[in-house]
């Protein structure tokens, strides 16, 4: 079951494309399966190696080597050292990276977690576990078609 965002900010690509999605998730299994459901991803274990990857720490390096810019990030909300929530605010606080959609997914439906996220800007809310038609609705939602 996805939340959507009440947030009328629109994230939609040019359908020649190829959206390139960031996964987020401290277990293992969990980014397996987003890489294996979308093709284009990079997957990284916590909050902290994410911010790397996107050029938001202090160091401000993008390590995206010449590849596709991220396009979406998609977020497990319980992590060690940093919550996707956090993670969320990082993003959203960045002048660069501000408009780049995040979707935050939890095995636990807690509905002031998932206000609290939707309010901070996350285009989604997902439960876990993650299934093809979540995958399915993200991608249309980023390349502007119908569900």
């Amino acid at each position: 079951m996805a939340a959507p965002s009440s947030s009328s900010s629109t994230w939609v690509m040019e359908t020649s494309d190829v959206p390139h999605v960031l996964a987020v998730d401290d277990n293992l299994i969990d980014r397996k399966l987003v890489e294996k459901l979308l093709r284009n991803s990079s997957c990284k274990e916590n909050g902290p190696r994410a911010l790397e990857l996107l050029g938001l720490t202090s160091g401000g390096q993008n390590t995206m080597n010449g590849r596709s810019k991220v396009n979406l990030v998609i977020t497990d909300y319980c992590m060690p050292g940093m919550t996707g929530y956090e993670l969320l605010k990082k993003i959203k606080e960045s002048s660069v990276m501000k408009e780049v959609p995040v979707v935050i997914m939890s095995s636990e439906n807690i509905p002031t977690r998932i206000n609290k996220c939707l309010e901070e800007g996350a285009q989604m809310f997902i439960l876990k576990p993650l299934k093809q038609s979540d995958v399915k609705k993200l991608t249309c939602q980023l390349m502007n078609c119908e569900v």
